[in-house]
């Protein structure tokens, strides 16, 4: 979920109270849309989600169904809805809003990538691979285009990607477009880097289910080590990777459904 940043834009000196209520009223819609935010990523997606509700239909109200901010909401509310467990409404919720950034910002905006890429992970969540395969594939192309393929967005996507193709069974063919993304990860932001850990975590991942357990261990080890130095070895993630390294000899505990994110 992104923060918004929209209402910090420069206003003028001088305002009405009107003016002045509305801006409010905004800043007021931002907070909302923030603690939603904070609360999906303490694991409270739940309780996220009638804060984004109330959020979206005062932005709609305020702002009106085409801006920006509206937008954003929209796709924030679809994703809390997915991570609370509402994976058939997240979906649709999700598809709508590509739907409007499409047409309000074009097929190739960064906006418009940005919905497409979460769709296509809420779809491998769901259960539609053909979807997810098919989405992913197209977004990945489209940030490669126009980012490289080393582009933290661009890594996501082929991430995404592999990830779908292991859900689809195609676990071999994962591994291979994760260790290729790591490659270039790694080149262009180091090992100490949130995505640089991400994929090798789900190379790792890959290679447990394949069962390689003794590859699988020492690139966890490496995945952890790395995020015990970036952030800490008490951090939640980096406390994730050694209990994953614990249990590499139990390929059924990383099926693929869903994958690290960042």
């Amino acid at each position: 979920m992104v923060s918004m940043a929209w209402w910090s834009r420069s206003e003028s000196r001088r305002e009405t109270s009107g003016a002045r209520r509305s801006r409010e009223d905004v800043r007021e819609l931002a907070a909302r849309n923030a603690d939603a935010a904070s609360l999906c990523a303490a694991g409270r997606a739940p309780e996220a989600v009638p804060l984004l509700e109330q959020a979206l239909a005062g932005c709609r109200s305020a702002l009106g169904s085409d801006h920006p901010a509206t937008l954003t909401v929209a796709g924030n509310l679809g994703a809390a809805v997915m991570a609370a467990g509402r994976w058939r409404e997240g979906v649709d919720l999700m598809t709508t809003n590509l739907a409007e950034r499409t047409r309000v910002f074009g097929d190739d905006d960064p906006r418009t990538l940005t919905a497409g890429d979460a769709l296509a992970t809420a779809y491998r969540l769901a259960g539609k691979v053909d979807e997810a395969l098919t989405l992913s594939g197209r977004v990945t192309a489209e940030r490669r285009r126009k980012l490289g393929p080393a582009h933290p967005d661009t890594l996501t996507s082929r991430m995404g990607m592999a990830l779908a193709r292991a859900a689809a069974g195609d676990v071999e063919s994962a591994l291979t477009l994760l260790k290729a993304a790591l490659n270039d990860a790694e080149q262009a932001h180091g090992p100490r880097h949130p995505h640089t850990i991400a994929l090798r975590s789900n190379v790792a991942g890959c290679q447990a289910l394949l069962g390689r357990a003794h590859e699988a261990v020492a690139t966890f080890e490496r995945a952890a080590a790395d995020s015990a130095a970036l952030r800490g070895r008490p951090h939640p993630e980096t406390v994730a990777l050694y209990e994953d390294m614990a249990n590499a000899h139990s390929p059924d505990r990383f099926a693929i459904a869903a994958g690290a994110t960042v």
